[in-house]
């Protein structure tokens, strides 16, 4: 039996996923992108952390049980609504056997896994087979700019991409961050193209999300310093053309 730590459940969402959502943000990210925007996600253990109505703990600790009956008890309304469960973050792959616990006793709802895929291929499969959609993001290609700006090898989420693209199920979304001279090159934006012309499965869709200059403002609040080392006023200026040879629908969220 595993426990597991969540600094937010958010409820009534409509931008995680299909229907109205209840998103479960859970704590610890092995990743450290320069512009992540839940920096209260990022440890895997409660902190305390400063906001506008002072201090509080971010990070709570819930059994399966205790976590799957919140989310149990708002099934009619998700249901009712075409709408289910998010599970984001920080990385809910950094809680896989927890999130596995709450998955097989949710009754009956839609679940979302939202994800940068970087995992083992066991815990990878172990949710990705549990759940009804994914959201799986793609940031860098080139494994040395994935290094640097996300702290972190991408050769376990290009494989687990991979994987689940040579599976039946469950559909699943590429989703892009647009960050500034970083992610937004040309360059990348073809290697990504690239990767996906030779997927054995194609995802539903593309989304790119535009950079929000918002990263930032929780960063002192965590006791930590956001040093984005790129410019967050660059204009972002993708040719959604790269993608059209790709045969899948792009959207810009």
């Amino acid at each position: 039996m595993n426990n597991g730590i969540v600094f937010d459940i958010q409820e009534f969402s409509v931008h995680d996923g299909p229907g109205i959502r209840t998103t479960v943000f859970l704590k610890g990210c092995p990743s450290r992108c320069k512009w992540c925007h839940n920096p209260e996600g990022l440890r895997g253990e409660p902190e305390e952390i400063t906001g506008p109505a002072g201090k509080r703990i971010a990070g709570k600790e819930y059994t399966a049980e205790e976590l799957a009956a919140i989310l149990n008890q708002q099934a009619e309304i998700l249901t009712m609504n075409k709408g289910g469960v998010t599970f984001s973050g920080g990385e809910p792959l950094f809680q896989a056997l927890f999130v596995s616990e709450v998955i097989d006793r949710l009754q009956g709802l839609h679940v979302l896994l939202d994800t940068h895929g970087y995992a083992e291929q066991k815990e990878f499969s172990l949710l990705a087979e549990k759940s009804d959609l994914i959201y799986f993001d793609l940031k860098l290609i080139a494994s040395e700019a994935h290094q640097r700006w996300t702290g972190v090898d991408n050769k376990p989420i290009l494989q687990n991409l991979k994987i689940l693209s040579t599976q039946n199920k469950p559909p699943y979304v590429i989703r892009i961050p647009l960050v500034p001279g970083v992610t937004d090159t040309m360059q990348n934006m073809h290697d990504i193209a690239d990767i996906i012309q030779k997927l054995k499965r194609g995802p539903e869709r593309i989304e790119l999300l535009p950079y929000n200059t918002a990263a930032g403002s929780k960063y002192s609040s965590c006791g930590l310093v956001f040093k984005p080392d790129f410019i967050e006023s660059k204009d972002i200026n993708i040719k959604l053309s790269i993608f059209n040879d790709c045969g899948i629908p792009v959207l810009v969220k």
